[in-house]
């Protein structure tokens, strides 16, 4: 190799690389039902890393709505490079069946809802960490310097005595899996060397039927219920701000 050769590659492994930003996950990072969503994959430019990503000069927006674990590894981690400065990720809530869940407590009793909420419990104790630990590892085999911020879920309701989305039972035992679901969460993230921001701090006062709702009830279209609104995503993307400072 020659002196020139030899000047010219170390001043490209010394040339600082330009932040580089990709957002996984699925409808809670995409932006469903914030307005403005687009696309078969329902993105918006009011989500938390549509808001983050203004920041900077490379910013790839993979989040899809509907995405669990396994999607976000095989449509989602190849937008990954070795330059990639950031990763945040919002996934889980599919592969336990949120949708599923919902539908059933909004149209069925207690005793059908309270039943289905505890089986996603379940599946969030025993099914869903070997997914995100394998979900972190794919995203560190891609992205081996990025910083990892996975972003967590929220409460969905407010312990109001009025809430006609509903019943008391229904609503305690959906917020009890959110917190099983964030401490799950929130253990992988740290296994995993990743910053987690608790969704439970961000929307806390702010759930369905709060004064003042950052979370949608059930709302037309229906696949916008129980997502967070504009306020939320802004919430969110504050949070991940104070995160990332």
């Amino acid at each position: 190799m020659t002196l020139f050769a030899a000047a010219v590659l170390v001043g490209a492994l010394l040339t600082p690389v330009a932040p580089e930003y990709v957002a996984l996950g699925d409808s809670y990072a995409s932006g469903v039902g914030a307005g403005g969503t687009h696309g078969e994959c329902r993105r918006t430019e009011n989500a938390y890393p549509a808001l983050y990503g203004k920041a900077f000069p490379s910013f790839r927006f993979a989040a899809c709505t509907g995405a669990t674990t396994a999607d976000v590894i095989a449509n989602q981690v190849g937008e990954l490079t070795p330059a990639t400065t950031l990763v945040t990720i919002t996934v889980g809530g599919n592969d336990l069946g949120f949708t599923d869940v919902m539908t059933t407590c909004v149209l069925n009793g207690e005793r059908s809802c309270l039943k289905a909420v505890a089986k996603a419990v379940e599946f969030v104790g025993s099914g869903l960490p070997p997914r995100l630990d394998t979900t972190y590892a794919a995203i560190r085999e891609r992205a081996p310097r990025a910083k990892l911020v996975v972003v967590g879920y929220p409460r969905l309701f407010e312990n109001t005595p009025r809430c006609p989305a509903l019943n008391a039972a229904k609503r305690a035992a959906l917020n009890g899996a959110a917190d099983r679901l964030s401490e799950v969460t929130a253990a992988r993230a740290a296994a995993a060397g990743a910053v987690y921001v608790d969704g439970r701090t961000v929307f806390a006062g702010h759930g369905v039927c709060a004064a003042d709702p950052w979370i949608n009830g059930l709302t037309r279209p229906v696949a916008n219920s129980y997502h967070p609104n504009r306020k939320g995503q802004q919430g969110y993307f504050e949070a991940l701000t104070a995160a990332t400072s």
